[in-house]
């Protein structure tokens, strides 16, 4: 073999790993954090293809920081607050990344935003609507859908004043995003004259409602309230279609899933009722152009896409008018940001972080498909 022949032969050896040794295009990153596996992973992954498109949308217009790739660095909470506390912690560690959009479930919004908080992090949050998350006083904090102080009330007053439901048994899952809801309900209902015949807890994951949908038809309720999510519905739904329970059935925002319906059955699902955190997104004239585009590229427009586009834009624009890598910059752009005109409508954030918008929808099953009220 001559030199020539070895030495051509040596560089096309090392030429690769001296190519991964390079330093890359300087990065900065949108953490995103939700539910990728588990049995909330549909809601997780509509919310993850609403950033996605925020993102390509924002590079198609060129770069947000200019000198820099922008990346979504998104991570799994499985719905597990423990999980989200890591993928928190492992953001917040990361110093490519500038903002955190997260998470699907109060129960892991609630402690992850502390380790945002410590970190100077810039945390938008899509749909966790626990009041109390944001009267923690921390000011890395914001939140771009309604609270369920106004959610439960308004799924009370409809209960109440449009399907005459006045004997009502009250169930949620005892997360903090289900007993919170649960509770705001409870005060709006027992204000206005209902009577409460019970209110007990399930568990995530449960299989078998038989034994309570038992002990509720015994009581004859004109309306079951659930504060919980779409497994479980979809459950509690099937379970007392097969025990031919009655009672309308009403739950939060956490139902409004189509897979319920599948779940469920359509016989089973139809007639109920739930509210949602905004209302029909295709009635909105700002998000013409984001269902549009949403559709064309992945079909099925979740109940939270629109959500994690909004979130994940604001979080871009509090990055561009930083105009530098630097989390506090960004932090102090995001409190100057005033009237962000988003698809949902003009955001404007209060002394927590909470927007003022405050929309609450109604939607019913009807012909087994969600179908707008009011």
């Amino acid at each position: 073999m001559s030199s020539t022949f070895r030495c051509i032969l040596c560089a096309l050896v090392l030429s690769p790993l001296f190519a991964g040794c390079g330093k890359g295009e300087p990065v900065v990153k949108i953490g995103f954090v939700v539910p990728l596996t588990g049995d909330q992973a549909a809601h997780g992954m509509d919310m993850q293809r609403g950033a996605e498109l925020a993102l390509e949308q924002a590079q198609a217009k060129g770069p947000v920081l200019p000198g820099f790739k922008l990346e979504l660095a998104t991570l799994d909470d499985a719905r597990n607050p423990a999980q989200a506390v890591s993928a928190a912690k492992r953001l917040a560690a990361d110093g490519d990344v500038l903002a955190v959009v997260g998470h699907l479930n109060s129960s892991c919004t609630k402690p992850a935003s502390a380790i945002y908080h410590e970190a100077r992090l810039l945390h938008v949050n899509p749909v966790s609507s626990n009041p109390q998350i944001s009267r923690q006083g921390f000011d890395t904090f914001f939140r771009i859908c309604p609270t369920d102080d106004l959610q439960g009330p308004a799924g009370a007053h409809f209960a109440i004043q449009r399907l005459g439901a006045h004997r009502i048994f009250v169930l949620d899952d005892m997360t903090t995003y289900g007993r919170g809801l649960a509770n705001e309900f409870l005060k709006a209902a027992q204000s206005t004259g209902a009577e409460i015949l019970g209110h007990e807890g399930i568990t995530q994951g449960e299989k078998d409602f038989t034994p309570v949908l038992t002990k509720i038809k015994g009581l004859n309720p004109d309306l079951i309230y659930f504060a919980g999510m779409f497994p479980e519905a979809a459950l509690l739904l099937k379970q007392r279609f097969k025990l031919n329970l009655s009672a309308r059935f009403l739950g939060g925002d956490g139902l409004f899933e189509p897979a319920l319906i599948d779940l469920a059955g359509p016989g089973a699902a139809e007639g109920m009722y739930l509210t949602t955190l905004g209302g029909d997104i295709r009635q909105v004239p700002t998000a013409q152009e984001f269902v549009k585009a949403f559709e064309a590229k992945y079909g099925h427009l979740g109940a939270y896409s629109s959500y994690a586009y909004e979130g994940t834009n604001i979080a871009l624009e509090a990055i561009r008018q930083a105009g530098r890598k630097d989390r506090q910059a960004v932090l102090t752009a995001m409190k100057q940001m005033k009237q962000y005109p988003g698809i949902l409508g003009v955001h404007t954030f209060d002394a927590k972080g909470d927007t003022s918008i405050r929309t609450i929808g109604i939607y019913t099953v009807h012909s087994g498909k969600f179908e707008f009220v009011e």
